[in-house]
Formats: structure tokens, sequence, C-alpha cells
């Protein structure tokens, strides 16, 4: 089970409108494909999105949109250098193993010494699944249950059969096409905040507007209720990725939450803090989440006695094999996980479900959660569901706001380890 070859390819796909968060907006998304081949003349493609912004703001800042993409498809390049003549005993090692040096490479090609490990993942997360899968089929193993691990089956053992399709509501999302949202469905919404309206990093002129989005929003839903929530009313899961400075900052808008009377409707206020500032949220009256802040199980810790109750995994944003370190630590100290998305592509997206479906329910919520929101953003949305071997599924494509997980999403894996000639022919061109 040697690694003989590998390669990489990519595609620009646009977006139908701007994503704005972190106080910026992305125009399009390069989705990664790249291959790995062993010298039993097995193949597998690993898929990827790039989003630097999501991973590293700082090169956002410093580089061309184009440039920084450019980097970080040079990273997952180098790491597949990395595995040449390596034996694929476990993915999860071997990520382990080339980490470093990728690490010390993207330092060296962006010039910054505090680059965020994030950015790496987001980089390895091809390279991660395409060792996955590869290391599936050297084993013989066509199930998701089979291929996990056993240190971390018992973290993974719900079977959901409904999972709330969440969407997201970035800046510039009209409150018109957030009720209709809700009226076709969506129980549970996430809503990006710390905006920054005059482009001058001004604290208080977030504040302000994250407000006044709040108070619109919550206007324009608060009379829909949902049999799905305990308290029957729609829930808000907030992100306002690491724009917020200070606790006392963070208790303001809370405290204008409470008075337009929608406290109780916050299920997850997602990474307030940035973090280099770790600050303690034990006590604050709505559940605190980690996303981007988390790297390892040392931050996963980190967090988790700082008050944190709960973590979002992305094993399309910071690897399968990460993913599953990160949860043991949270499953083991009783924290809540949810799946959140990167705007991935429909296949990525499934690879994404695989995990969210095994995963308990949030309190106060009575199906199980995935952030999807490429339908909302890929201008191309519809054209990529086709290059997904299953594309037509009923947990591909959700109804009334739900991804039905039937017992052939199990029994297939919701089509992970099929072929996929359009990632296949990109990855190996």
């Amino acid at each position: 089970m040697k690694i003989t070859k590998t390669s990489l390819g990519f595609e620009r796909e646009p977006l139908r409108i701007p994503f704005g968060f972190k106080g910026k907006y992305v125009n399009e998304i390069w989705n990664v494909s790249v291959g790995i081949q062993t010298d039993c003349e097995n193949k597998s493609a690993g898929l990827g999105v790039q989003s630097v912004l999501w991973s590293d703001s700082q090169i956002f800042s410093k580089f061309s949109p184009s440039g920084g993409n450019s980097i970080m498809l040079l990273m997952t390049e180098y790491a597949l250098s990395l595995l040449k003549n390596k034996n694929i005993l476990n993915p999860i090692n071997l990520l382990d193993e080339i980490f470093p040096r990728v690490y010390e490479y993207g330092q060296k090609i962006t010039g910054l010494k505090n680059l965020r490990k994030t950015f790496i993942l987001n980089a390895l997360v091809p390279v991660d699944m395409a060792l996955w899968k590869l290391y599936a089929v050297e084993n013989n193993i066509k199930s998701f249950d089979y291929m996990m691990p056993d240190f971390i089956k018992p973290a993974l053992q719900t079977r959901q059969n409904l999972l709330a399709s969440v969407p997201l509501i970035t800046y510039g999302l009209e409150i018109n096409e957030i009720t209709k949202l809700v009226e076709n469905g969506a129980y549970i919404i996430k809503i990006k905040l710390g905006n920054d309206p005059n482009k001058d990093n001004d604290p208080e002129k977030m504040l302000s507007w994250d407000k006044e989005r709040l108070t619109k929003i919550h206007a324009a839903l608060k009379e829909f209720h949902t049999k799905y929530t305990n308290n029957n009313k729609i829930a808000y899961y907030l992100d306002a990725n690491g724009r917020y400075d200070t606790k006392e900052r963070l208790l303001r808008l809370i405290e204008h939450i409470y008075k337009i009377n929608a406290l109780e409707q916050i299920v997850i206020f997602e990474e307030p803090f940035s973090e280099d500032n770790e600050i303690d949220v034990s006590g604050l009256p709505v559940k605190i989440a980690a996303d981007e802040s988390i790297h390892c199980v040392k931050d996963a810790e980190k967090f988790i006695n700082l008050g944190y109750q709960a973590i979002a995994l992305k094993p399309i944003a910071k690897t399968l094999s990460m993913t599953l370190k990160i949860l043991e630590v949270a499953y083991k100290k009783n924290i809540s996980c949810f799946c959140a998305d990167l705007t991935v592509n429909p296949l990525m997206a499934d690879w994404n479900k695989n995990i969210a479906a095994r995963l308990n329910n949030l309190r106060g919520i009575k199906t199980g959660v995935l952030e999807v929101n490429g339908n909302q953003y890929y201008l191309n949305w519809e054209k990529m569901k086709t290059y997904h071997p299953m594309g037509r599924e009923t947990w591909v494509n959700p109804q009334n706001g739900f991804f039905i997980l039937d017992e052939n999403f199990y029994k297939t894996s919701g089509g992970i380890y099929e072929n996929a000639p359009h990632y296949t022919e990109i990855a190996w061109n």
C-alpha cells in the first residue's frame, strides 16, 4: 500500500452573489481535486474547497484573492509531494506526520510566522479525503461506519433520519429572501455577524450594525412557529467569526437580543472572539461555540476550559482526521457538536453529512442539523449536483427544509465511495 503517484487539479466556481463574512466579501471559490495512487494500482480522488478568508483573514488582506488561493493550492501540492513512497496504514498518523512540514512551507511562502493552522488544515482537506478513500479501497471497506477507527465509534452511534438543512444568512441577504427560506421549511438559520459597514474596522459601528441586523431579522421571523424546537420558535445560530474584541461589547449585543425578545431563540453563538483573545465565556446566557479557533486536540481542551459549550465540526474544512480527534475530546467532556459548512460542493456536503447524521441533537432542537449553503451561493449549483454519483437521491436534495436520511443513505454512505468521473478527470488531468 505504498503511494506511487499523485496529481492535482482545480476549477474556479463563481458565486451567485458576494459572500459576506468577517467584514469582507468573497466572489468565487476554488474547488480542488487531488489524485493519489498506490503500487497496487488503486486510485482515489479527494475533494476540497479553498476558503482563504475563513481560514486566515490576514492572508486574504495581504494578497489578492487569486494570490491567496494560489498559495493554498501550492501547499496542497507540497503535501502531496511529501506522500510519495509513504505507506497508507493510518490516514490520521500520516496527516500528523506531514503537517509540521506543510506548516513550515506555508510560513515560508506567505512570509507569516503566525500563519494560522486552519489555513494548513484547509489546504490538507482534499489530501486527507483521498487518503481515507484509498485506505477504504485497500482494505475493502465500503461503509463509513466500518471506516471509522474504534476510538471514535462511541461518539457516532446516533442514526438521524432527518437533518435540518441550515441556510446561511450573510450580510447582503435581503429580509424577504430570509423570510422565504423559513417559509420553505428552514426552522434554524445561521446568521453572520461582525460586519465592517464603513470599512474602517470600528467595533462600535460593527456592534450597531449587528444590533440593527438582528432586529430586522427577528421582526420578520418572530411570528413563525415550528414543531422542531422545544419552544416552537425559529432557532437562531449566530456566527461572529472572531470579530468581537471584548466580553463587554459582546454582552451589549446579548443585552440587545434580550430587549428584542430573541434570546430564547439563540441555540448557538459561534466564535465571538478570535483565537488569540482567550476570554472566559462561562456564565453567559447563550451557548458559545468554537470553530476556526480549534485546530487540534489541545485547542479543544483549552476552549472547553474557557467555558465553551459546543464545537463546530468541519471535516470538509479541517480534515476528517483532525475532526475525529477533536470529536473524541468533546464527546468525553459532554460538549455538544454539530457540522458546519464551508460552502462546499454537493459531494463534499455528503462527506460532512456522514458525520452530522451520527451526532446527537443540540439542546432545544428535535432533529439533527447540518449547515449547507452551497445551494444559496454557487452560481452553478445545479450543474455541480450532476458531478455527484448519487446526486438525485433524497439525502442530496432537501425537502421542506430537511435532508431525509433513509436506509439507502447509510447503506451507501451517501455515495462518497462511488466514482465521480468529473472530479476524477480534474484530479488526473
